[in-house]
């Protein structure tokens, strides 16, 4: 893959400092040439203007061959890469602290459009370039451009050795028998939609029940919560499905019942008897629709 013009032109102004807003640090000549330096690239800054320089640093790498169809050259990786060293963001005294997860949302906003990421270590602060095609992401998740990509190290759960299935639609909700009904038909609605719907009490391949809910939520593309009865386990489940970046759902048959930390979020009111669930089921598919087009 070759990297746009372009977008190797917005990479040689933050190499260089001089990107609008910039949170990279501001490089002289010297350092300019340290910086090639410090990943092998033998370049010496020839006193130039800095920006058309390191632009044409970045096009003779850029044409070199590629590492896969779907990654530039290793250079381009490399210089990529140690733009977002964490050695760069170390706050200095009487110094401009600059922000690294910052830097690594103006990266992510250019490379989005070659379908390539930028992941960020947590445990180190080092980063990754990722192709989004790539099977092997430590973290594979739709919308990864649209955030900061951490690699995710849970301590309670267990990360499965699975990939996310994009017609696996998971269901939250207190395990009542009065819910049934509700289940079955949130269950109608995704088998309309070519969709497998999937709870809890479906599975049972771990030793602990929290761990078959994890793991549930972590391979769903869609998570329905059921937020009627304020069931504790349900906002704890809700919690987990937004940090995984997860499309949620809220249903509830009490409008007291969503909690105040998710009334911004739009929810589908229904009511437990034939005419509700059947107006349920209309709204809900009308919901997942609409969020499975954009």
């Amino acid at each position: 893959m070759k990297i746009k013009a372009s977008i190797l032109g917005q990479i040689a102004l933050m190499i260089c400092g001089d990107f609008p807003d910039s949170v990279f640090p501001y490089r002289s000549s010297s350092y300019l040439t340290q910086f090639f330096k410090d990943i092998d690239l033998d370049y010496t800054h020839d006193g130039s203007t800095r920006r058309w320089w390191v632009q044409n640093v970045l096009e003779i790498q850029n044409n070199l061959p590629e590492i896969s169809p779907n990654l530039p050259s290793l250079g381009i990786k490399n210089i990529i890469e140690n733009l977002l060293n964490p050695i760069y963001f170390i706050p200095k005294q009487s110094t401009t602290q600059f922000n690294q997860n910052k830097a690594i949302n103006k990266i992510n906003e250019l490379l989005k459009t070659q379908n390539l990421a930028i992941v960020k270590n947590i445990k180190n602060n080092s980063v990754s370039l990722f192709s989004l095609d790539n099977t092997d992401l430590p973290f594979k998740n739709q919308d990864y451009h649209k955030s900061d990509i951490y690699i995710i190290n849970p301590l309670v759960f267990k990360k499965p050795d699975k990939e996310i299935d994009n017609l696996l639609a998971s269901v939250m909700m207190p395990f009542n028998k009065e819910f049934d009904d509700v289940y079955t038909a949130i269950k109608s609605v995704c088998n309309d939609l070519s969709l497998d719907c999937k709870r809890a009490d479906d599975i049972w391949k771990n030793p602990t029940i929290i761990q078959d809910i994890f793991e549930l939520i972590y391979c769903s593309r869609i998570v329905i919560i059921d937020c009627s009865k304020r069931n504790s386990n349900v906002f704890y489940e809700a919690g987990i499905a937004h940090t995984l970046g997860k499309i949620v759902i809220p249903i509830t048959q009490n409008k007291e019942d969503i909690p105040f930390d998710l009334q911004h979020h739009r929810y589908l009111y229904y009511m437990n008897n034939g005419e509700g669930l059947r107006k349920m089921e209309n709204d809900l598919k009308k919901a997942i629709q609409s969020m499975l087009d954009n």
